[in-house]
């Protein structure tokens, strides 16, 4: 069964293998995965993409996110996915951002939403929609867990860590990682902080989004804090992100929020790094305490477990990510998922 899959990515972040976002990481992927396997991909995401399969590209915004801004894009998202619906006989649509509601077609194929982001950040509204075939899927347990029961909640679906961080490979060094997003819920604050009381070197990779708040907090929060032994270098790409991952000491993912997957701890694992991290969300279910990393509480907990981190193994990591956070497995559950929902819209049943 050949399908035509429109995935549709938030509009403010680019998609590609250089991706700073796990959710465009996601969809990087699953557009490759559909390319692979023959069928028609068909992606909407900003310019700066790099697809596999057909783009349609919308502009990235380059100011400050005020609430116009936002509403313009997605205005110019609700006319592509209006323009590839017009196209294309798509069997699919596959919406991937947390404004996902602005932009769900009122008509026309089945829908499938990923909510990458924790359930109660999703408008209520937006999780009840006037419209009979939308679905959705959870990326955890834990999230999955979070959410009101609901007919179209479809089993979750879990990120898996690409080949290419199982091969990732260097003599270790003593620096502790942080990459995430730089907003105040990932606790980037608490990392530097938790680097200074363990008197251990701190690399932060990841951007500063044009949200007020996100630049605030950064020009406030976390540049005053940082030193010549606590760095911030801004985003990175694959290449010097596996580097980093796997020459690493340990990897540390303080955040505030209750972490839906954090793929990242995942393609730490995968190249031999063990992860420190708040016990929050789905990171309790990736991390095994005192094998494969450690889950703390607050900062103080965090700076112990970095000085500790050397003493676990990390072929155990690599081995305990290979096992459980196969890419193989997830692209092949999404594209079950698309085929079903496909079937069930032919035969009425959707």
């Amino acid at each position: 069964m050949v399908l035509t899959v429109l995935n549709v990515a938030y509009p403010f972040a680019p998609v590609g293998p250089n991706s700073v976002g796990g959710a465009e990481q996601v969809v990087h992927q699953l557009d490759k995965a559909l390319v692979d396997s023959g069928h028609r991909s068909i992606l909407i995401a900003c310019e700066g993409s790099e697809p596999a399969g057909i783009h349609i590209s919308v502009p990235r915004a380059s100011g400050d996110l005020h609430q116009a801004e936002v509403e313009a894009a997605q205005h110019r998202h609700r006319h592509a996915v209006a323009l590839a619906l017009a196209r294309w006989p798509v069997d699919v649509v596959h919406l991937h951002g947390i404004d996902f509601h602005a932009y769900l077609p009122r008509d026309g194929p089945p829908v499938l939403v990923t909510l990458h982001l924790p359930i109660d950040w999703y408008p209520a509204e937006a999780l009840s929609p006037h419209r009979p075939n939308v679905w959705f899927n959870c990326v955890s347990r834990s999230q999955h867990a979070a959410s009101a029961p609901d007919p179209h909640m479809l089993a979750p679906i879990e990120n898996g860590v690409a080949d290419y961080f199982f091969g990732a490979s260097a003599a270790k060094r003593n620096f502790a990682l942080m990459l995430a997003r730089i907003c105040p819920e990932k606790g980037v604050h608490l990392a530097i902080d938790a680097a200074k009381r363990a008197a251990m070197p701190l690399i932060i990779c990841g951007e500063v989004f044009p949200y007020a708040t996100h630049r605030q907090y950064f020009e406030t929060t976390v540049k005053p804090a940082l030193d010549q032994l606590r760095r911030f270098i801004g985003p990175v790409g694959l290449a010097r992100k596996r580097r980093l991952l796997a020459m690493a000491r340990c990897v540390l993912i303080p955040s505030l929020a209750p972490e839906t997957s954090s793929l990242v701890a995942r393609e730490a694992l995968a190249c031999g790094t063990p992860v420190i991290a708040s016990a929050r969300g789905a990171l309790a279910e990736t991390i095994e305490h005192g094998r494969t990393g450690f889950l703390v509480r607050d900062e103080v907990e965090m700076a112990k477990a970095m000085m500790d981190a050397s003493a676990l193994d990390g072929e155990v990591c690599r081995c305990s990510a290979r096992q459980r956070y196969s890419l193989g497995r997830t692209n092949k559950s999404y594209l079950s998922v698309y085929e079903t929902l496909s079937r069930m819209a032919i035969s009425g049943a959707a």
